[in-house]
Parts: C-alpha cells; structure tokens; sequence
C-alpha cells in the first residue's frame, strides 16, 4: 500500500496540513519541525520524497539526458550506460529525445523539465559553433557529449574521432585494400563526428600516398541508420563503383552495408572488408563479426555522470574536457583479429 502523506503526519507527530505546507515549502514551519517532518518523508519513502530532498539540499536528485534518437543503437546504449552510472551515484534520469530538430533542441535546454533536474548531459545535433555563446546563460549544471558545440567553459565529454578514423582507415590499408569506400560523410556540415571522420580516412590516404577518389567518398543525409547503409551500398554496387572496402562512420551503417553486400552475391571480407564505428554490442553478433572502433562507449557515460554529479554538488574550477582512449576491435568483417590492435589503446 501506497505510503500516504497521513502516515507521514503520524510519523512525526504532526497533521497532515503542517505536511503539506513543509512540502510545498511554506515559509513559516519552525525549523525543528520542518526537519522532524523531512525525516519522516525519507523514512517512509514517501512518494514526494525527492521534493522533500530538494527543499532541504537545493537538490532533486534527478539528471537529464538529452540525446537525438534512442532508436539508433549507439544512443540507446549509451542512455542504459548513463542511468546505471547515474544508479551507482544515487540519482535519477529523464531522459529526452529530440530528434536532431533545432526547436526541439533549444526547448530541451530551457523546458519545463530543467526546474525538475539538477543538470543535464546534452547531445546536440542541429546547434553549432554559433550557438556556444547562449549555453553560458544556463543556470544549471551541463555537460556536453558529441562534437557540434564546444565552449571553454562548460565540461564536455567527446570522441577522438579524428585519429580513431584514421586507425580505422589505415587497419584496412594494411590489409591491402586501395579502394575503401567512406561511407557517411554529410556534406551539409562542417562541424562534428561526420567531418572529423572525414578527415581521419583522408590523413590515412595521405599518409600512404594514395590519392581519394571521389566517387568513395560517399554521403548519406539521413539518420546513420541499416537502412541507409545498405541503401547507399547498394546503389554503388548497381552503378558499377570499383570498391573492395568499406569504412562506414557508424556501426549501423556498417551492418547495412555488409547486409547488402552479402544479398549482391558477394563475400566480406574476401571481396569487400567492412570497418564500423562505436563497437555497439549487435556487430559482436552479426556475421561475420565486425570490426570496430572502440571510442571509448564504457567510459563517456560514466564521465559524464561523474562531471554532472560533481557540478550538482558545487565542485567549482575551470571547464574539463575528455576525450577518452579509443580502440580497433577487429572481427570478422576485415579477416584475421588483429589481436595487437585490439590490445593497444591509441590515445
């Protein structure tokens, strides 16, 4: 049975009116009774004891998380990775999904939700560089995950997607593939993850003194999703494109792409090795097995938990950036584990 606020009254020897005004915060309780009636809430668990909580420490207890799309396998992850991060410091998440939409992105920063939270961990889509300046006038604690928004004074958790695509790029110029196709470049954007992976498989090229072909470099406007890798894929394969490796910027579009591959007739790794990004736990299953980059996915939820926590608990100094180790997880999909690079994280 539910714990009611009369059995709060009798636990501290009060009515349930003075209850009702401690936990509606009215201004003239007398100290000893307020605190009498507080601990009766936490000793019941009373439903509104995180109300209770947050009258007598500031406090809620509850985080936010804001992500694009619990849909696409790597935010899903990365959500049950923050709520059991988040579990083992005491607190509670909202989690929120906006979709990549500017309007909806802007609402999540000053919705109704954030009187309800004592932070939040944000990933943006749609803002960028010019919006940096605006996160400033927030009055809670922040920490920013992903690569569209930056700011020297706000903490922010991110990938080396940089360098990690290049490793990507260069396990496949090792095993001797010259035609490797990028596959989700956005050419509508000039800044985050799509661009820096970018730059990471053409600073493989050139360091081996290959040219990039064009036709390689191949971009998806839509959500990184199956689909669209193996959408993309496919229409290589039907316009006759010369390739025998794929690098695709996500894991999804990496197992669409091998997914298409396979129904063309065609054999991966021995006709087309695959690579991914962000080691989700469905290429550990999939067939063959993919090979991967590991940014770090154990690491930036339980970072950015510790961030925010330390924030909502008034830790004060200058911003803190982190961009955690990554690692080549081979499998299957480019041949014979690379047992070195899967044992050597490349910082």
């Amino acid at each position: 049975m539910a714990v009611t606020m009369r059995d709060v009254a009798r636990r501290a020897g009060v009515s349930a009116k003075t209850v009702s005004n401690v936990v509606n915060g009215y201004p003239y309780i007398k100290p000893e009774t307020r605190d009498r009636v507080l601990a009766a809430i936490e000793e019941l668990g009373y439903q509104m004891n995180a109300t209770a909580r947050s009258l007598r420490t500031g406090r809620t207890g509850i985080i936010g998380l804001a992500l694009p799309e619990l849909r696409v396998p790597y935010f899903a992850e990365l959500a049950g990775a923050v709520i059991a991060a988040a579990e083992e410091c005491g607190l509670t998440v909202i989690i929120e999904q906006h979709g990549g939409r500017r309007d909806l992105e802007l609402e999540v920063l000053t919705g109704a939700r954030r009187h309800l939270t004592d932070g939040l961990i944000y990933s943006p889509l749609a803002l960028g560089t010019d919006d940096a300046a605006s996160l400033l006038d927030l009055s809670y604690p922040l920490v920013l995950l992903g690569e569209r928004v930056f700011h020297p004074d706000i903490d922010h958790v991110t990938m080396q997607n940089t360098a990690a695509a290049r490793a990507a790029t260069e396990h496949l110029l090792r095993a001797g593939r010259r035609r490797i196709v990028a596959l989700g470049p956005n050419p509508t954007q000039d800044v985050g993850s799509a661009p820096l992976r970018l730059t990471g498989y053409r600073e493989a090229h050139e360091a081996a003194g290959l040219a990039v072909d064009p036709v390689l470099v191949v971009p998806t406007i839509r959500t990184w999703d199956h689909a669209t890798g193996a959408r993309t894929v496919g229409r290589l394969l039907d316009d006759g494109v010369d390739f025998d490796a794929v690098f695709a910027f996500n894991d999804s579009l990496a197992l669409g792409a091998m997914h298409e591959i396979q129904v063309r007739g065609l054999r991966v790794p021995d006709d087309v090795a695959v690579v991914g990004f962000d080691a989700i736990d469905e290429g550990r299953y999939s067939n063959p097995t993919l090979t991967t980059i590991d940014p770090g996915r154990t690491v930036i939820p339980r970072e950015a938990v510790r961030l925010l926590d330390e924030r909502r608990r008034g830790v004060a100094g200058g911003a803190r950036r982190i961009a955690p180790d990554f690692q080549l997880v081979p499998g299957g999909s480019t041949g014979a584990p690379d047992r070195a690079a899967a044992t050597a994280a490349v910082g």
